[in-house]
């Protein structure tokens, strides 16, 4: 599952990265729980919340079976 979830973020990256952020993979727990750090303008912008569960969540969770929760750590 490790190698699909960063495929699939892969395809999520550009987005990101026209606002100015990025996402770095840290995990994904046998449960399907996939843990990452947001960075550059998405660390702490007002708006990562909605960009995880929104965006980054739901994208995951299309592309990837398994993924149950996507958690910023």
């Amino acid at each position: 599952m490790l190698n699909e979830v960063q495929e699939a973020l892969e395809k999520i990256r550009p987005m990101l990265r026209a606002d100015g952020g990025d996402v770095e993979l840290v995990e994904v727990t046998a449960d399907g729980v996939v843990r990452v750090r947001l960075e550059g303008a998405c660390h702490g912008c007002a708006m990562s919340r909605m960009t995880l569960k929104n965006g980054i969540e739901r994208v995951l969770k299309e592309e990837v079976p398994g993924v149950t929760e996507v958690e910023a750590v």
